[in-house]
């Protein structure tokens, strides 16, 4: 193996580290807030990508346009989901509240079989076969676009929740509910908008790997399993930690396909988050 297909597979890794890592924000943002653990956070993603599908398929509206249509139908999706799945459940046992979420994984997963059958499907742009080649590496257009939409609505994200009143009382709930009531916070509204600007990010990264990943209705599968690894690593809550772990998982997994084959990738992803757990469990940005 040459240099070149190192950094290859490398750079592949940190590109595609931009999308888990918009996915795991999202899914840290829920918990941080809400204290739900969403185990149907990858079928918003799914969600995300069958509406970007759908609007480029009847309409020609281009994957990266439609994030405009995308971000606001998941917010209001998210919304409906904390409001009438959540909200009932956030005093319940802890198995309950994952009972509620794996079933709400498991209805939109077949309600997708169901609509769009398990066919394989693809979005084609006059951009996704365009690709930059430097210094022998070949970097695909759409990923690079993919990367850096991934970055910007995560510094968007990051701004709001450090510079607004709405961002700092998102925050104020997750550190302390009871302290944040006090200071005239409502919870329950705050709870609505964390659930919201979740499934909004997981519909964004959803629209930004159309051009170059197949929509299927199982593929929010491969997504949770990541963004729960990623999470976990940076830890739980932890916005920083998320792109930090991302980055790690990312390249983690590209390496791994590199050196034992694509069906392995996955491995050397979860050998990291094991050596993790044992060495570190707190996560990387965790304390003792």
């Amino acid at each position: 193996m040459d240099l070149t297909t190192f950094f290859q597979a490398v750079i592949t890794g940190v590109l595609m580290a931009g999308i888990y890592a918009l996915v795991a924000i999202g899914l840290t943002l829920i918990f941080g807030v809400v204290r739900i653990v969403n185990f149907a956070h990858g079928e918003f993603v799914m969600v995300g990508m069958y509406v970007t599908f759908w609007l480029w398929k009847l309409w020609g509206v281009d994957p990266y346009l439609s994030l405009l249509i995308t971000m606001p139908v998941l917010f209001v999706f998210g919304v409906l989901v904390q409001r009438f799945l959540f909200r009932p459940i956030l005093s319940a046992p802890d198995m309950a509240q994952i009972f509620l979420t794996v079933g709400l994984s498991v209805v939109l997963m077949n309600a997708a079989l169901f609509f769009f059958t398990a066919d394989f499907r693809s979005v084609k742009t006059t951009y996704s076969e365009w690709a930059l080649r430097v210094a022998g590496v070949t970097l695909g257009v759409p990923r690079i676009f993919a990367f850096a939409g991934a970055l910007v609505l995560a510094g968007l994200l990051t701004l709001f929740l450090s510079k607004t009143d709405i961002g700092k009382a998102l925050r104020a709930v997750a550190q302390d509910r009871e302290v944040s009531m006090l200071l005239g916070i409502d919870p329950e509204r705050m709870y609505l908008l964390a659930v919201g600007l979740g499934a909004a990010l997981a519909g964004a990264a959803g629209g930004l790997i159309v051009p170059f990943f197949y929509v299927f209705p199982t593929v929010g599968v491969v997504f949770v399993l990541i963004a729960f690894v990623v999470v976990i690593l940076g830890t739980l809550g932890s916005i920083r930690g998320a792109l930090l772990a991302s980055l790690i998982v990312g390249v983690a997994e590209s390496l791994g396909i590199l050196f034992a084959g694509a069906d392995l990738g996955l491995v050397m992803v979860f050998a990291i988050l094991v050596a993790t757990l044992i060495l570190k469990p707190s996560g990387l940005m965790g304390q003792a």
